[in-house]
């Protein structure tokens, strides 16, 4: 039976991420995900579905507190000129008293939207912001 101890368990707070090498201290949460896209393999004398991997979808969201027009300035000109704001994020996840720490490069990144606007009144302000990416490395496992 593996066993550990409760205060192993890595948590979120301790999370940073980096684009394009600067430090995004606003941010609040990561997440990336690599989906398999499969197609079906009909096989004779049997009833249950099978499939094989033929791609990957990549896909992420970055939430930040709204602190300043970061985000702005980095994709808005591209947009209005026609072209992609192509970026690496390193996220790095290192909890005190976890069992070491988890650093991961998504290599290029690409924004799926930008909002220009969103406030609301007694509400702080926050930025979630989609993006996909092709490929991935590892710097740090635990």
């Amino acid at each position: 039976m593996n066993s550990y101890k409760p205060q192993n368990v890595i948590n979120g707070t301790y999370g940073e991420i980096w684009i394009n090498g600067n430090y995004m201290a606003e941010a609040t949460a990561l997440q990336a995900k690599v989906t398999l896209n499969k197609a079906d393999v009909n096989i004779t004398r049997r009833l249950a579905k099978a499939s094989k991997v033929t791609g990957m979808e990549c896909k992420g969201t970055l939430k930040l507190n709204k602190v300043s027009s970061s985000m702005i300035k980095l994709i808005s000109g591209n947009i209005r000129s026609g072209k992609q704001t192509v970026c690496t994020i390193i996220s790095k996840l290192a909890d005190p008293d976890a069992l070491g720490a988890e650093r991961i490069v998504l290599k290029d990144v690409t924004f799926d939207e930008l909002t220009l606007v969103d406030w609301e009144a007694k509400k702080n302000g926050e930025e979630s912001i989609p993006f996909t990416f092709s490929d991935w490395e590892f710097l740090d496992l635990i």
